[in-house]
């Protein structure tokens, strides 16, 4: 049976034509997992795996799917959105009745019940195909540091794959499964991404939750999201995120919204790569190509501030919240660990509780630096790689080429900003040179609908939808320039608006093209009791967050106004409508049913 979302070669595609071929009965979920299974044996990377899950399990999961697809058929999509999707998590992220190691035997333990992301994968739908190598405890950017051995990058084996979320990485760049999770605490879910060429989605802290997750830093953690494009990691994300009241680090994370208008963006003015030319030009081919959009304005800034955070990560007080993380199990079992990452968690010892608020003190000063710098742009932009070294290469220098690689990853979460690797200019002999864009708190959707406008591949453009709503929202009908694809619709999308539903509103409006306006508008007029002349008139109703809704209330000029509309099903909502005096000049257009109708009559 020949399908495009999973071949012999490549593996596994998109998880949208994952999902067409489902849709079309190509392709059923347990015809996936035997796939998948010949082929992880025949890739050969046992390194990626700490554990596979046993195949009759795999079986019973994907058959009890099969029957689902064929008593609810496409329906089944909107109630379980991951439906049949293949995944790995990352062994330091709980499965239930699969033992976490975090890369490390002697501290395994198998819990009763998975993470809470696991447990919102799996209510979508999605199907757990193994747990996956790390750099033991996600100590470190590399990908070596594990009993497992190291996991060899996905494109040529002599180079690293990156960590410490490395297996995950390489299963999903290697087409093993359609999405995986990581952690990211100092750029264990970017690096790997931009060594492997895969998307890394490393979301605002607290944005989902890392209950069952074993901590590196617990002030620091993230659950990251690895897949083979921007568009699936995105929806991977809508499932996965939320507030968790049993994860003290969790949060409602404000509701972000992407740019429309063009970007603003920020280049350390002094850029890194460790002498790799290579990676030096492909960033600057990547950033050449940038420079050259009109909706790009591009500003270099002084990197200072993020440097001297990204030191302090593992050069400062921080290193003890490692310590603080393994317990007691470091103190009775150090001889157990990685002698490499035991002397990095050693180091923690070393910190008195003075040193911990000195530390505090000066990251609060070099953030404030950071922000004033980045005031002005929409995001920051950096290679996520400054360099590339072979796994031998690491074998004879540890701990500087580790570091290397965290060079404009470290910071991030000491910021509290959210980030997105994605594939960019490759290097000069094929393999992968990613960038990365490092937004604000709560910018994931503006940086993921960024790197589509700027970096994504050619064709059609792709609207991501908003993340769930986790802060109030009010709803709000809109009848003309603000429609969806008309001129002013940008008003709602840069607040974070989504779209509801088009539907009518009661059959007592009147709609009116009023005179002299730019960019045209309509006018909403709601008929008296018992007047006649009245009809339904088409609109959109978007939800939007009730903290943005009084920036729309300030645009909308005389004689519009922001007030309240009767839908056809009786409900009330916001909406435009029209004070009586802008009706002198404007033409009735109530009997075209709607302002789209109206300008189609006008060849627009």
């Amino acid at each position: 049976m020949d399908t495009t979302a999973f071949s012999a070669d490549a593996g596994l595609t998109s998880m949208a034509q994952l999902r067409r071929d489902y849709a079309l009965r190509r392709l059923q979920p347990s015809q996936v997992v035997s796939r998948l299974l010949a082929r992880i044996a025949a890739v050969a990377r046992p390194e990626i795996w700490i554990l596979l899950v046993a195949p009759e399990v795999l079986y019973r999961q994907a058959q009890a799917l099969d029957r689902l697809l064929e008593t609810e058929g496409e329906s089944i999509f909107a109630r379980l959105p991951l439906f049949g999707m293949p995944f790995a998590v990352k062994d330091n992220i709980d499965a239930a009745g699969l033992p976490t190691t975090a890369a490390c035997p002697a501290f395994a333990f198998t819990p009763q019940r998975s993470a809470t992301v696991v447990e919102k994968l799996d209510a979508a739908g999605a199907i757990l195909i193994g747990k996956t190598n790390l750099d033991q405890f996600a100590t470190g950017l590399i990908g070596t540091r594990s009993p497992h051995g190291a996991v060899r990058n996905a494109i040529d084996p002599a180079f690293v794959s990156g960590g410490s979320s490395s297996g995950s990485a390489v299963a999903v760049a290697l087409g093993l499964v359609s999405f995986s999770l990581g952690t990211d605490t100092a750029g264990s879910g970017r690096v790997p991404a931009g060594l492997n060429g895969i998307v890394g989605l490393k979301p605002t802290r607290g944005l989902l939750s890392t209950r069952g997750v074993v901590p590196a830093c617990r002030t620091l953690d993230c659950v990251s999201i690895f897949a083979r494009s921007v568009v699936d990691a995105w929806q991977v994300a809508g499932v996965a995120a939320g507030y968790d009241a049993e994860d003290s680090y969790s949060r409602d994370v404000p509701t972000g919204a992407p740019r429309v208008r063009g970007y603003r963006i920020a280049l350390p003015a002094e850029r890194e790569f460790y002498g790799d030319s290579q990676a030096e030009q492909a960033f600057e081919a990547t950033v050449a190509a940038l420079r050259a959009r009109p909706d790009c304005h591009i500003v270099e800034i002084d990197y200072t501030p993020f440097r001297d955070a990204a030191a302090l990560l593992y050069q400062g007080p921080w290193v003890a919240e490692r310590l603080a993380a393994v317990g007691d199990f470091f103190t009775e079992q150090r001889r157990a660990v990685d002698p490499v990452v035991a002397g990095i968690i050693a180091q923690g010892a070393e910190y008195t509780a003075v040193d911990a608020f000195n530390g505090q003190y000066r990251l609060a000063a070099l953030r404030r630096q950071a922000e004033t710098s980045l005031a002005d742009v929409d995001f920051l932009l950096v290679p996520t790689n400054p360099t590339m070294p072979r796994i031998a290469d690491v074998a004879a220098d540890p701990v500087r080429l580790n570091s290397q690689l965290g060079h404009y990853t470290n910071f991030v979460n000491f910021f509290d900003m959210a980030a997105l690797a994605v594939p960019a200019t490759p290097r000069a002999g094929g393999m992968p040179a990613g960038v990365t864009l490092i937004g604000r708190s709560g910018a994931d959707h503006l940086l993921a609908q960024a790197a589509i406008d700027l970096l994504g591949a050619p064709g059609e453009p792709v609207d991501l939808p908003p993340l769930p709503m986790n802060e109030p929202a009010l709803q709000v009908a809109v009848v003309g320039a603000h429609l969806q694809g008309q001129p002013l619709n940008w008003q709602l999308r840069e607040r974070g608006a989504r779209l509801l539903q088009a539907t009518t509103t009661s059959s007592r409006y009147r709609l009116f093209a009023l005179a002299g306006t730019t960019p045209p508008k309509p006018g909403l007029v709601r008929t008296a009791a018992g007047e006649s002349g009245g009809a339904a008139i088409a609109v959109e109703v978007w939800e939007m967050p009730l903290r943005r809704f009084g920036e729309l209330v300030a645009d909308v000029p005389a004689p519009l106004a922001l007030g309240s509309l009767e839908l056809a099903d009786g409900g009330w909502v916001k909406g435009f409508v029209c004070e009586p005096v802008a009706l002198d000049g404007a033409q009735d257009i109530t009997a075209h049913g709607g302002w789209r109708a109206y300008l189609g009559s006008l060849g627009r």
